[in-house]
C-alpha cells in the first residue's frame, strides 16, 4: 500500500462521516475497525436473535437532521432511507392521559392543553424564547469550537444576551429551576426534563438549563428511524467512501498510532486475536504488525483509547496523558434491554386490536414527575442499581417491519441512571443483570400492563457491556461526561479541541471532541473541514 493522505482509527459514525468527506474531496483514505463490523456504537445485527435486526447502540436518529450531512454526502444514492416519526414523543400519565409532542407546534400545544391548559400557552413562550438560543448553539456545534465562536455564541450575535441579565442567570442555572419556574403541571415539566437528561446531567446540575432550551430544534427534526436499523446510516457511509476510492477495514485493530521525527505518520494493524483486547490494557509484544504508512492519522476512537494505549510509546504524547486520564468519564450512565416481543406495549389508549397507535411512533418517555427521577440518580451516586429507574421505550417494529418477522415486534428500553462500578465491590453478575432488567421492565409495565408477560427473548446490554461490546469507557454512551466545563472549548480538554492535537498529523473525532454524543455527526464534518484546510 503506497503512503495514504489519511489513515482513520475506528469506525465510529463520526470517524466515517470524516472519512466520507475527505474521500469526497479527493484524498486517499483507509479505516481501520477492531470489530468485525463497522458503525461502532451506529450497527445493527442480524445475529443475536435469528430474524430480526437489533441496534447494539443508538436507535433514534435525531441531531444529524440538523445538519447538512445527509444531503452534502448524498447518502440517500447509498441506500440511506429514512421514516418520520410523529409524533416524535409520548408522555404518558399514570391517570391514563397523555402528552404527544409532534413535530407540529400547534397540535403539541393541544395535546399539552388537555392537561394544562396555561401550560400550553407557557410552552409555546418557552419555544420561541429559546429558539434564538438553541439556534446559536446549534450553529457553534457546526464549526471548530473557537474562543471567537465561543465568544460569538455567547454574546448578542449569538443570541445569548438576549433577554439581558435574567436570561443569562437561565442559562447558567439548571433545567430543572428552569423548568419549575416555567410551567405549572408536574408532567409537562417531567417530560421535557427527562428529554433533557438524555444527554447525561442531572437535573440539578449549574449549567445544564440549555440541555432543557434546546426543545424547540426537537420540532425541527423531529425523531427519524433509519430503514432496516440504525447501522444503515453507517453502511450508507462505509458504501460513499468505498465508491470514492476510500478503504474500510474491519478486524483490523490498531495497535499504535506510529510517530516519526516528532509527528503522526501512520498506524500499526495487529491481527484478528486482539479483537478481544480489553480497553486500557496494554498490547502484548507478538511482533511487529503490519504497518500502515500515512501523511495524516485521525483518530476516531475514544480519546482515553488514543492517548492512553494507542499513543503510550509515543514521548510527544506524555505531556497530555495525565490530563488526558483525569478527563470525567464519569461511572456509568445508563443500559438497555432488547427485547422480542409477541405484542407491541398496551398503554393506556393504545389500539385494541394490538396495532400500532401513535404513543409508538418515537420517544415513549416512562418516568413519573419529581422526585422520581432524583430517586434514581440518588441510588446511582450510592453506586447501587435505581430501584426504580426512568425509561425511554421505543418500539420501532410499529414503524418498519423489515427488522422482525411477521406477527413479532421487538420493545427497546433505555434506562437511567446504572453505576459501571458497584458500590462494595458488587460486579455485574448475570443475577445483577437480570435483576436491573427486572426493575427497568417493572417502569415499562407500569403504564404498559402487558410488560413483561408480551415479552419472549431479552437481550441486556449493562455499562459493562457497552464498554465491552462498542468501546464506551465505563459504559458512558457520551465517550465523557456532557457537563459545561467539558463541552466547547473544553472538550476534550483546551489542548485537544479544535480536531487538532499538539502532534503534529494526528487529528481527533468522536464523541469525546466538540460537540459530544448523540447521532449527531457534526465533529467528523467539523474534523474534515480542518484538515482539508491545512
Amino acid at each position: 500500500m503506497s503512503i495514504l493522505d489519511v489513515a482513520v482509527v475506528g469506525s465510529g459514525h463520526n470517524a466515517l462521516i470524516a472519512a466520507a468527506y475527505l474521500a469526497q474531496a479527493g484524498r486517499s483514505v483507509a479505516v481501520f475497525e477492531r470489530a468485525p463490523r463497522p458503525g461502532g456504537a451506529v450497527q445493527t445485527r442480524d445475529d443475536i436473535f435469528d430474524g430480526y435486526r437489533i441496534d447494539v447502540g443508538s436507535s433514534a436518529h435525531i441531531l444529524i437532521h440538523l445538519t447538512p450531512i445527509l444531503q452534502e454526502l448524498e447518502l440517500e444514492r447509498y441506500g440511506l432511507r429514512y421514516v418520520d416519526c410523529d409524533p416524535w414523543a409520548y408522555y404518558p400519565l399514570e391517570d391514563g392521559r397523555a402528552i404527544y409532542f409532534h413535530k407540529d407546534v400547534g397540535r403539541t400545544c393541544d395535546s399539552i392543553a388537555a392537561i394544562s391548559p396555561r401550560d400550553a400557552v407557557a410552552y409555546r413562550r418557552f419555544l420561541d424564547d429559546w429558539r434564538p438560543i438553541s439556534e446559536a448553539v446549534l450553529r457553534a456545534f457546526l464549526g471548530a469550537p473557537t474562543a471567537g465562536r465561543l465568544a460569538w455564541t455567547m454574546g448578542t450575535g449569538g443570541g445569548f444576551a438576549r433577554g439581558g441579565a435574567e436570561k443569562l442567570q437561565d442559562i447558567l442555572g439548571s433545567y430543572r429551576q428552569l423548568l419549575n419556574t416555567t410551567f405549572e403541571h408536574p408532567a409537562v415539566r417531567a417530560a421535557i426534563e427527562w428529554i433533557a437528561a438524555q444527554s447525561g446531567p442531572p437535573p440539578t446540575e449549574l449549567g445544564s438549563a440549555p440541555l432543557a432550551g434546546w426543545q424547540p430544534l426537537y420540532h425541527d427534526s423531529g425523531v427519524k428511524r433509519a430503514v432496516g436499523g440504525s447501522g444503515a446510516l453507517t453502511q450508507a457511509l462505509v458504501a460513499h467512501i468505498r465508491a470514492h476510492g476510500g478503504e474500510v477495514h474491519t478486524s483490523a485493530p490498531v495497535r499504535r498510532i506510529i510517530v516519526q521525527s516528532g509527528r503522526a505518520a501512520g498506524v500499526e494493524i495487529g491481527d484478528r486475536a486482539e479483537d478481544g483486547l480489553p480497553l486500557g490494557a496494554p498490547v502484548a509484544d507478538n511482533g511487529p504488525g503490519r504497518v500502515v504508512r500515512a501523511r495524516s492519522v485521525l483518530a476516531g476512537c475514544h480519546v482515553a483509547t488514543t492517548f492512553g494505549r494507542l499513543l503510550a510509546d509515543a514521548p510527544e504524547a506524555a505531556p497530555l496523558r495525565e490530563r488526558v486520564a483525569n478527563l470525567r468519564i464519569g461511572n456509568g450512565f445508563g443500559m438497555i434491554l432488547r427485547c422480542v416481543t409477541s405484542e407491541l406495549p398496551a398503554y393506556a389508549g393504545a389500539p385494541a386490536d394490538g396495532s400500532p397507535g401513535p404513543m409508538h411512533q418515537g420517544l415513549q418517555l416512562l418516568c413519573p414527575p419529581a422526585p422520581f427521577l432524583d430517586h434514581a440518580y440518588a441510588d446511582y451516586l450510592r453506586g447501587e442499581l435505581p430501584r426504580d429507574p426512568a425509561v425511554v421505550a421505543m418500539t420501532w417494529s410499529a414503524v418498519d417491519r423489515s427488522i422482525v418477522p411477521d406477527g413479532k415486534h421487538l420493545l427497546f428500553a433505555w434506562a437511567q441512571y446504572h453505576p459501571y462500578a458497584l458500590a462494595s465491590d458488587g460486579k455485574w453478575d448475570d443475577e445483577t443483570r437480570r435483576r436491573a432488567a427486572a426493575d427497568i421492565l417493572k417502569t415499562v409495565g407500569r403504564f404498559a400492563p402487558n410488560v413483561p408477560a408480551c415479552l419472549e427473548q431479552v437481550y441486556i446490554q449493562s455499562p459493562p457491556d457497552l464498554e465491552r461490546e462498542l468501546g464506551l469507557y465505563n459504559g458512558n454512551v457520551m465517550h465523557l461526561e456532557m457537563s459545561l466545563d467539558q463541552m466547547f472549548t473544553f472538550r476534550p480538554s483546551p489542548a485537544l479541541s479544535g480536531y487538532r492535537t499538539p502532534i503534529p498529523g494526528l487529528y481527533l473525532t468522536g464523541a469525546s471532541t466538540h460537540p459530544g454524543g448523540g447521532v449527531f455527526g457534526a465533529s467528523g464534518r467539523n474534523a474534515a473541514r480542518v484538515m482539508l484546510k491545512r
